[in-house]
């Protein structure tokens, strides 16, 4: 099995190297501007948004495309493209959405009148054909974009001493990304490294479920009669405090901005892998194989396919979901383990009884009670659909519900799971450990 994994890394030589670092950084942000601006007429003109195909056949020869490698500009579209593509999701529902912004501040004199432009520096991507990679002395060389040659006998590429922790050993390198660092002032590199490892037995064959909502994130059903609910609070606090705080700011694309934005989007990030890890961590404990996932296809759409509409505050929360990066990371590490990761159909399990099958959706009273009037049992709603997930068999051709439980297990476990809130020092811990923390 193969995995990927990211390791920073100091740069030893950063007062040789930072001149052309910034100018490659700054080449970034300009290609960025052009494909912005191409983007924007294009869905003026069609109504359509052009993807990152489109967009490197229409900027192939600009001379921006060539202030970097081939393929570090050919990332720098891809990052457009999907954030274009993010704002088209995001735009039916919600009417404060922005298409992707311009990288750079303008600065004006007492006068009004713009006096020059400034664009950050933008992280830029290296892929395999744009390295070269020297693990003996830790250096990295880096393909130069062809606008930044002096001469024609001029170096082709930027060399890079690096530093890392004492135990990381950096081979495969897969990918290089040149990332500012605005707190400390200065470049760092992260490198992506690709690992071979060998892929453990799974820890048992019992199977877990997973139910994802906008009230809990997660909640996780056990065939041990137990189960975890994981709250969204912190995800849904910073959802409400960053935007506001963007807000405030004198230019949306300046530099406060921008570091609100990444340490928005670092938070998420941050959630998710903890998220991730403490799941798997209990699947280990429980003997868990297999974890059934709810596909989440249409979520955003009632049976007529038009737009659902959960609020102001609710759809916020809903376009905050970010469902297929957390179960990425989730398969990810549960791969690690042996563990695998299933898809399966989420289709009436908020509505069923897991207990005896009855389907009502009347028996949902309220957000988090679910009672059912055939056997006259009452629970938690989230881990009553997070058992019928559980309890799914997924099959292509015919997905089916293998629901309804033994009749004399107890029912207690599903009124009464436990609670883990995030605490951004230590991970996920029992609701009654976690001080709470403002952003």
């Amino acid at each position: 099995m193969h995995i990927h994994r990211t390791y920073r890394a100091k740069i030893r030589n950063h007062s040789q190297v930072e001149r052309m670092l910034d100018l490659h950084g700054w080449s970034a942000s300009k290609l960025w501007n052009v494909a912005n601006y191409h983007s924007r007429q294009v869905w003026e003109e069609t109504g359509e948004i052009p993807d990152d195909s489109d967009l490197k056949r229409e900027l192939k020869g600009h001379d921006n495309y060539k202030g970097l490698h081939s393929q570090s500009s050919q990332r720098v579209l891809e990052e457009l493209a999907e954030a274009f593509n993010s704002w088209y999701g995001k735009r039916k529902n919600d009417s404060r959405a922005n298409p992707p912004g311009y990288r750079k501040k303008n600065y004006y004199d007492n006068d009004g009148n713009r006096v020059h432009e400034e664009h950050p520096r933008s992280t830029v991507t290296w892929k395999q054909k744009g390295i070269r990679h020297d693990p003996k002395h830790n250096r990295v060389r880096l393909s130069k974009g062809a606008n930044h040659k002096n001469h024609p006998r001029d170096w082709d590429y930027i060399l890079v001493e690096y530093e890392t922790r004492p135990e990381v050993t950096v081979e495969n390198l897969q990918q290089v990304r040149a990332v500012y660092n605005k707190s400390k002032q200065r470049w760092e590199l992260h490198l992506v490294c690709k690992h071979e490892v060998e892929t453990p037995d799974a820890p048992g064959n019992e199977t877990s479920g997973i139910d994802l909502g906008i009230c809990n994130f997660a909640t996780v059903a056990y065939s041990t009669e137990e189960a975890d609910l994981y709250p969204g609070n912190r995800l849904k606090q910073d959802g409400y405090y960053f935007p506001k705080e963007i807000a405030k700011c004198d230019d949306s694309g300046g530099e406060e901005a921008t570091r609100l934005h990444h340490k928005w989007s670092e938070r998420r990030t941050h959630f998710f892998h903890s998220l991730a890890k403490h799941i798997v961590e209990k699947c280990v404990e429980r003997g868990v194989g297999r974890i059934n996932i709810g596909r989440l296809i249409g979520v955003r759409e009632d049976k007529n396919g038009e737009s659902k509409n959960w609020g102001r505050h609710g759809n916020l929360d809903l376009h905050g979901w970010a469902f297929d990066r957390f179960s990425n990371i989730l398969e990810y590490k549960a791969k690690v383990e042996g563990i695998e990761v299933v898809e399966v159909s989420e289709r009436d399990t908020s509505k069923t009884c897991c207990v005896c099958g009855r389907e009502d959706e009347s028996q949902r009273v309220e957000r988090g009670l679910y009672v059912c009037e055939e056997c006259d049992a009452a629970f938690h709603a989230d881990v009553n659909g997070a058992e019928n997930i559980r309890l799914t068999i997924n099959d292509e051709s015919n997905s089916e519900s293998a629901s309804s439980l033994d009749g004399d297990r107890s029912t207690g476990w599903l009124a009464q799971p436990g609670v883990y809130l995030h605490d951004l020092s230590r991970g996920f811990q029992p609701r009654t450990e976690v001080v709470d923390c403002k952003p």
